[in-house]
């Protein structure tokens, strides 16, 4: 017998949730096999079998969370022996006997029946996220009570019993049947009116994290400016067709805001940085990440040294990063190591926004909406000119607020003289 574990993922990753299991116990699979797939805050991965033989049990179960290493199911050698099958369905009539009086809450004996296949130790019975949050809040595990049918704690339970005043007393645990009931009404809002209650997925709840920590740990502020499209629109409709002839690929916005970004990171180095402790960490090369929305949220995949490029490789690079985004087959390779993001909310309609630091980069220029204004273009002489505000939010510990309007001007003095991305860029 075989056990399946959690596989490394990267440097960043501790934990994932199971997404769905693609075999059922007592399945025959032959190795290579896709046995579940793994969600993790960046990307999706598949696990598949080492080895030929038969799916024996499945430990831990849809939307459970899993840490790096973790057994999460068994895998008996062979092509399916006849001891097999016969092993798996005392589990899963075993398994079903203790579910069937789950329903019924006065029913305690029958969590007992299911409890044996289980270690006796109260640890055992966690989900890792609820054992992290009981560590962290000095939290005895065997005094929580568990809404689940066979009793596994999972984090809702830890964040229910810390929110109970009457939960430090420790008298019979023959109590814990009756306050079962109520635990529900602890976890969340009750309504009146019909609502739709969704669980968030593994990399919605990592970027709300991450936005909040960002908000938190950085000096953040933002500053303005706004950029006269005019020229870059000219040179578009001029080269577009040429440049998709010999390139192969649209001649978008993104490129010349990529090179315009290159160029003033070079002349402004502290915001192409990070913060390390008490040092500051000044990169000598260019990964420019490029914000893009996929179904289970935003991701923001990396243009490697986006300053040895040219328009049609930007382009290229981008064109292909969005496309593996929104099919969620991004690798963890494409995601880490930038040094400045680049947002668009303009796709979207956006006039105005401040984006919110990538942490630990701390720059991030955000695009918006191309818009018709009146400009005036000397003291007598008014414009309509296609307009875009752009925006710079930047970690204020180490970028002066002088500093970040110049590095905003060169932005839009090399985007409203495209030529010069040619040389600064």
């Amino acid at each position: 017998m075989s056990e399946i574990k959690v596989p490394a993922m990267g440097e960043s990753i501790t934990e994932g949730t199971v997404s769905r299991w693609m075999v059922k116990e007592g399945d025959t699979v032959n190795q290579g096999d896709v046995l579940l797939e793994l969600e993790t805050d960046k990307v999706n991965i598949e696990i598949s079998a080492e080895e030929s033989g038969v799916l024996e049990k499945i430990i831990r179960q849809e939307g459970e969370t899993v840490e790096i290493g973790e057994t999460i199911g068994t895998l008996s050698a062979g092509a399916g022996g006849g001891s097999t099958p016969a092993a798996s369905e005392p589990a899963t009539s075993e398994s079903k006997s203790a579910s069937a009086p789950a329903p019924g809450a006065p029913v305690a004996p029958a969590t007992a029946v299911a409890a044996p296949p289980e270690p006796s130790d109260s640890i055992k019975t966690a989900s890792p996220s609820a054992r992290k949050l009981a560590r962290e809040r000095g939290i005895e595990l065997d005094q929580v009570q568990s809404k689940d049918p066979i009793g596994r704690v999972y984090q809702d339970d830890v964040k229910s019993h810390g929110s109970q005043p009457s939960t430090p007393a420790a008298p019979p645990a023959a109590k814990a049947p009756a306050s079962a009931p109520s635990a529900p009404a602890a976890s969340g809002t009750t309504f009146s009116k019909p609502v739709e209650r969704q669980r968030m997925s593994r990399r919605r709840a990592t970027i709300a994290k991450r936005l909040v920590e960002a908000q938190q740990t950085a000096a953040m502020l933002t500053t303005f400016n706004e950029v006269d499209m005019t020229a870059i629109m000219d040179v578009r409709k001029r080269r577009k067709d040429k440049f998709k002839e010999k390139h192969d690929i649209n001649l978008g916005f993104m490129s010349f805001f990529t090179k315009a970004v290159v160029g003033a990171l070079k002349k402004f180095p502290t915001i192409n940085a990070e913060i390390d402790g008490e040092d500051v960490v000044l990169k000598k090369f260019y990964d420019i990440g490029i914000a893009v929305s996929a179904k289970e949220g935003l991701v923001v995949p990396v243009v490697r040294d986006a300053d040895r490029l040219g328009f049609a490789e930007i382009e290229r690079s981008i064109a292909d990063l969005a496309s593996k985004a929104r099919s969620n087959t991004l690798a963890l390779s494409d995601l880490q190591g930038g040094t400045f993001t680049i947002t668009n909310g303009g796709t979207f309609g956006s006039l105005l926004s401040t984006p919110i630091l990538n942490t630990p980069q701390v720059g991030i220029l955000g695009m918006h909406k191309i818009q018709l204004r009146p400009v005036a273009i000397d003291a007598e002489r008014m414009e309509n000119r296609p307009m875009m505000y752009i925006a710079l939010s930047y970690d204020h510990r180490i970028i002066d607020g002088s500093e970040a309007v110049r590095f905003l001007v060169t932005v839009k003095e090399l985007l409203e003289d495209p030529e010069s991305l040619l040389i600064e860029g």
